[in-house]
């Protein structure tokens, strides 16, 4: 935590709630990336098109932050592969059980008061501090 800064979290914060503000404004659409990327997989008539600028667009901010601040990030080399694969794949598994993700649920799904987002978002962090309480104390991996 010591690199931790609360304004850059607070702007981060208020550029993703402009943004799914925006799209439920605009495009009448709940901003939750695993749908909108499972939206894609098969692709729907007529239903493709935001999905793919959606996707393109946050491929292209990240990008572009990187390119502007590139100090801002380094990879993490030493976390082993063996565990981050299947990592990804419960992450996956996850959202598809929980019908959404942390953006859909836990941005959009709070904000209108959703028992179910409340419900899935408090699962999500309780897996979340479950999992880093496994991967740190038990197995032994820490930053």
């Amino acid at each position: 935590m010591e690199s931790f800064t609360p304004y850059s979290a607070i702007f981060g914060g208020m550029l993703i709630g402009l943004g799914a503000s925006l799209m439920l404004l605009f495009n009448g659409r709940i901003m939750g990336t695993s749908g909108i990327l499972s939206g894609l997989m098969p692709p729907k008539k007529g239903d493709w098109l935001w999905r793919v600028l959606f996707v393109v667009g946050m491929m292209v901010g990240a990008t572009t932050f990187l390119t502007v601040f590139p100090e801002s990030w380094s990879p993490r080399s030493d976390f082993p592969l063996a565990l981050l694969i299947p990592a990804g794949f419960l992450v996956g598994f996850g959202t598809r059980l929980g019908n959404g993700c942390t953006s859909g649920h836990g941005v959009c799904g709070i904000a209108r008061f959703s028992i179910r987002s409340i419900s899935a978002t408090v699962t999500f962090m309780l897996s979340g501090a479950i999992t880093v309480f496994i991967v740190r104390h038990l197995i032994g991996i820490s930053l």
